[in-house]
Formats: structure tokens, sequence, C-alpha cells
């Protein structure tokens, strides 16, 4: 599906940083760049892990910031506490970031980029491609996907979804688009057809709303196709 995928709005220039790097130098990278973390590659350009403002902060805290569990010296600490505590005592990115990271496929699309940030609660996700880093993506970065005039967003639906995803000539359809609210209308053969534009549309960054007059010849809602053991017993006639 062609729709507008994490390669189209992420940040190429990406900084990143090996495991044995210095804390100290990571928080003048973070300074300096003006970022809020920094994913930690290793030799292949895998993304091991993520560095963030939050992992400094526990440093920052110290141990009277970090919650003990009762008892712990006969039972133990929880693994949250032990992971604060290793925090607390690193030195390098590889010992202070949060891992494993939470990273995206490059071609995915963008809205599966904006529930992933909301539903971890993070700021940023390290874009990757056959498993090696190649970009990253933030929420600024989606947010001015989602931001698309009228005329992108109807050039959007055109391209994107009429002739990219399914094979339609655009201009065989009107696409009008008012304050992210699309009004398309057109013709296809199928009923299923009909309804698939209209779900692709609402999914393109910046679609606030869609109303379609889209008109169709054939209801195929309960169209199925026949059993297997019918298609298998099926024998074509003989010809004379």
């Amino acid at each position: 599906m062609a729709m507008s995928r994490i390669r189209d709005v992420m940040s190429s220039d990406v900084v990143s940083v090996g495991p044995n790097a210095p804390l100290k130098d990571v928080a003048r990278l973070l300074v300096e760049r003006g970022i809020s973390g920094v994913p930690v590659v290793g030799g292949r350009g895998e993304v091991l892990g993520i560095v963030s403002e939050a992992d400094f902060l526990a440093k920052e805290r110290g141990p009277r910031g970090i919650a003990r569990r009762p008892l712990s010296a006969l039972f133990g600490e929880s693994r949250e506490t032990r992971e604060q505590l290793a925090k607390l005592a690193a030195t390098t990115a590889g010992e202070a970031m949060s891992a494993p990271a939470v990273t995206i496929d490059a071609d995915r699309p963008i809205t599966e980029a904006a529930a992933l940030m909301a539903d971890r609660r993070i700021k940023r996700l390290p874009v990757t491609e056959d498993g090696r880093l190649i970009g990253i993506v933030t929420r600024a970065d989606l947010i001015r996907a989602y931001a698309r005039t009228d005329e992108e967003l109807a050039a959007a639906v055109r391209d994107e979804v009429l002739y990219q995803t399914m094979w339609i000539d655009p201009r065989t359809f009107e696409v009008d688009v008012r304050d992210g609210v699309v009004q398309i209308a057109g013709s296809v053969g199928r009923r299923s057809t009909a309804d698939m534009i209209e779900r692709i549309t609402s999914l393109v960054p910046g679609v606030v709303g869609v109303t379609a007059d889209i008109k169709w010849e054939l209801d195929d809602r309960d169209i199925e196709a026949p059993p297997a053991d019918y298609i298998s017993s099926y024998r074509a006639p003989r010809t004379h």
C-alpha cells in the first residue's frame, strides 16, 4: 500500500553512538545537537538501545530517587530497581541505555509510528532498514506531516490513494478538500473497491474526515470463494 511512509518524513541525519561511548561525551552530544536522546548502535549498525534525558535524570536523582523494596536485603530487589541501580553506576552509553530499543521499519506507514509513540509514551523512534539504523522520526516530524494544506491533501489522495494504491486514474474522480475534510466522488465496478477507497483516504495523514459519493455496479460483500474441495474436484469439460 503506497501510503505516506516513515522514510518520507524521517530525518536521515541521525546521530548515534557506540555502546562504549563515555556518558560525558553522550551528554555533550545531546546539548550540542539540541536533542533529547540518541540511539546506541552495534558494529553492524543494529540498534541496541536509546540513551535519553531520562537516563541522565536517574543519575541526577541518585540512590534516594530509586524506590527500594521492603526487606530487599532478604528477598532481593525488583528487576526495575536493579535496572535503575545499574543506570546509576553507568559510565558508558551501553550501561546507561534503555533496551531493547523500540524501532520502526522505514516502509511502515506514519500512522503506525504515531500509534507506537502514543502507546509507548516516547518522543522519538529510530528508523531501520534491513535491521540497520538509517534515520530517526520524532513527534515533530509527524506533526509536520499532519499539517499539510488542503491542496497537498488533495494531491495525496489522487496520487497515493487512487493512483498508487488502487491503480485508478485520478482524472476519473472528483477530489476536493476543505479544512482537512475530503470530498471524493466517482464510480467503480465493485462496492468493496468503493469502501476501500474511502477507508484508505481516511488514513492519509492530515485528513480529519471523508465524505464519499462513490457509485458502484456490483455489490460483492456477500460473494465468497467456492470451497477448496469444490475447486479440487472440478474438472474442465472435454472438448472434441
